[in-house]
């Protein structure tokens, strides 16, 4: 008879055979996934479903997206979002290519996508998906190409609308694999498109707001949103940050109407910050960085004569502080821009801005501090843009104007984790000039 211990292990080993046999083989780059290091390159936040006048609808169509990149790569991955929608989103086919011109693949670059391994997928409702990576000379400041076709009837219930991008629709068919794609028509904005990381080491950016940080107002296919000129000028410089092996990605995840504490009316301004932190920031490949300038609307839109307080948005920038230091993730506060002349401007809602602006610089809760404010307002008149940078509505800079502040953040903010604690800013003199 033979030893209970013997019989148990004899047990173990022909229940783990028959485990292995039932279960399907693992892909050959499954082994090596916690080898692999992935940074968002590329990105956008989701909102929507947008009212049904506005509801973009696709029938059997293909989609060709044009995204710019910040650092590039040699495998790339994408991620698709159906977050927002109520039904199953079916993706018939996927690929990706270094952008030619117009509404075209370069030669030689036009790569298949697949999810899971398969050529399709469908996508539950509230979910996303990352589809597998593949070898791509991604290049650095360049533009990709991703096609999408959708089979079927499909409402583009999640969205990024302010897409400042044209990108294409082809008419009925499955196109993603031509090499020009045809053109029933544009569109500015990114459907079901949220994401795309590059292989690299690098830390990611996060800028994280509202159209200011979007780049409303700014040119049409110019790139010339704040976050897109810090990139730049990341990319410019002849060596990587100090404290860093490599030049970081940004991630732009501002949207129009976006607030700290409460939700826009309008379904395309999506949730609030403290929403959609852990999608937006959290779930962003290699994030190790992110801006915070958020809060204009949430003064904008309050009343006049009771505007929100200055101590609910410092409450409200607490908790994202909080949650990113739970994260790993550094944060750095940009104090708000001026606004006197927009449309709901009020002396006792500059009087927030100013206020808020003040706890910014001078609390030290921040991991450090980029000073918007400063580098755009009018000295002769600081509750106001300054006219050079003015888009004509008082509240989004044009394109100068998003330049300057591009140019006003410091590069030394993302060295070494914690080599820019933050330090207040000396007092503003123009605080008490008001």
């Amino acid at each position: 008879m033979q030893p209970i211990s013997s019989t148990l292990s004899g047990l173990a080993r022909r229940s783990a055979l028959a485990l292995a046999l039932a279960l399907p083989g693992l892909p050959a780059g499954g082994r090596h996934w916690h080898s692999e290091g992935w940074t968002g390159s590329w990105g956008t936040a989701p909102a929507g479903p947008a009212a049904p006048a506005r509801l973009q609808t696709f029938a059997d169509q293909t989609l060709r997206l044009i995204v710019h990149t910040s650092i590039g790569g040699n495998r790339v991955r994408i991620r698709l979002s159906n977050e927002f929608g109520s039904a199953p989103l079916r993706i018939g086919a996927a690929r990706i290519g270094v952008r030619g011109a117009g509404s075209g693949v370069a030669p030689g670059t036009d790569r298949a996508l697949t999810f899971g391994g398969n050529a399709s997928v469908t996508i539950a409702p509230g979910a996303p998906v990352l589809s597998d990576p593949v070898e791509l000379n991604v290049p650095a400041l360049g533009d990709l190409a991703v096609s999408l076709y959708l089979p079927g009837t499909v409402q583009a219930s999640t969205i990024h609308d302010s897409g400042l991008r044209t990108s294409y629709v082809s008419p009925p068919g499955d196109f993603t694999a031509a090499a020009t794609l045809p053109v029933q028509r544009t569109l500015t904005a990114w459907p079901f498109l949220t994401g795309v990381d590059v292989d690299s080491t690098a830390p990611a950016i996060v800028a994280l707001g509202d159209s200011i940080t979007g780049g409303t107002r700014s040119t049409v296919d110019t790139d010339n949103a704040w976050p897109a000129w810090l990139a730049r000028r990341l990319h410019a410089v002849r060596d990587p940050v100090p404290g860093l092996d490599a030049r970081p990605g940004v991630v732009n995840r501002g949207i129009g109407g976006s607030r700290l504490l409460g939700d826009s009316p309008g379904p395309l301004a999506g949730r609030r910050i403290l929403d959609r932190f852990d999608r937006d920031v959290a779930a962003t490949a290699g994030v190790r960085y992110m801006t915070l300038m958020i809060g204009i609307d949430d003064i904008g839109n309050s009343p006049n004569a009771h505007p929100v307080s200055p101590s609910a948005l410092i409450a409200g920038y607490r908790q994202v502080i909080a949650r990113a230091h739970a994260k790993g993730i550094a944060v750095f506060g940009a104090t708000l821009t001026p606004f006197e002349g927009a449309a709901y401007y009020a002396p006792q809602k500059e009087a927030v801005r100013q206020a808020v602006n003040h706890w910014i610089r001078s609390s030290g809760e921040f991991d450090g501090v980029i000073d918007f404010d400063l580098a755009t307002r009018d000295p002769a008149r600081p509750s106001r843009l300054l006219p050079a940078y003015d888009s004509g509505d008082h509240l989004h800079p044009n394109d100068l104007g998003y330049q300057a502040m591009g140019d006003a953040v410091p590069l030394a903010l993302f060295g070494s984790p914690g080599a820019a604690a933050a330090k207040p800013l000396p007092a503003d003199p123009q605080e008490h000039m008001q």
